[in-house]
């Protein structure tokens, strides 16, 4: 493993890693462990006790921080006439035509986020192939699929923080909660409404303990463990 450079071993020397840290005290070392010259991501990683092989035990949803996530995000949404209108109004920044739907077929996906009207899950049913490995591809189940008034509700919670969640192949979830920038109070904010809505997805079959294991971190930092007890409490 390639040796660290200097200025992560001095942030990493104000971590115990053999050390479950309260959620308060994680995030400020979360602060404190900041040494790049841009502003970070917070990500939250959970091992949970579930099986993913089992379609009973995934995990799967979506969440709006109160805070966002600190950056800009570019929302894409399938829609033609009287939807269109509404998406284009709602703020969304790019309406997939058939020259942007012929595009993404060609592998552009210069976007964070697609959304869809029901009316035109036909077409981005062809595009499965490129947004689905990156996933992107509109969902019912996540809620990524709307139309009526639904639909500018939806593209303003996208771009204000709505987050989606799921379960990988590991166990694992990995999930953004805002930038290192932001203060203590709201990182905790998002990490609080993130936690609920990981406890709201527990499966019904799970057995035991539910989130085992926990960690947050800032881009390129050393990770932190947080105490599941008190984050879950």
């Amino acid at each position: 493993m390639p040796r660290r450079g200097r200025k992560y071993q001095e942030v990493a020397a104000k971590v115990d890693r053999e050390t479950d840290y309260p959620r308060d005290e994680a995030v400020r070392l979360i602060k404190e462990t900041v040494y790049t010259n841009f502003d970070p991501t917070v990500e939250v990683h959970l091992r949970l006790g579930v099986d993913p092989r089992h379609a009973d035990q995934q995990v799967r949803d979506v969440v709006v921080l109160p805070h966002g996530l600190g950056k800009e995000v570019r929302v894409l949404v399938f829609a033609e006439g009287e939807d269109a209108r509404l998406a284009e109004e709602a703020g969304a920044d790019i309406i997939a035509d058939d020259e942007i739907i012929k595009r993404i077929q060609e592998g552009w996906v210069d976007f964070d986020v697609a959304i869809a009207v029901p009316a035109m899950m036909g077409k981005v049913g062809r595009l499965g192939r490129v947004l689905g490995p990156r996933g992107l591809m509109p969902n019912p189940r996540t809620g990524t699929v709307a139309q009526g008034e639904d639909l500018p509700n939806l593209i303003r919670e996208t771009k204000a923080g709505r987050v989606e969640f799921r379960v990988d192949r590991t166990s694992n979830l990995h999930v953004p909660i805002g930038k290192a920038s932001f203060t203590e109070e709201q990182l905790l904010d998002n990490l609080n409404h993130l936690l609920d809505a990981v406890k709201r997805a527990r499966p019904a079959s799970t057995k035991g303990n539910y989130i085992r294991r926990m960690t947050i971190v800032n881009t390129m930092g050393p990770p932190i463990r947080v105490d599941v007890a008190d984050a879950i409490g």
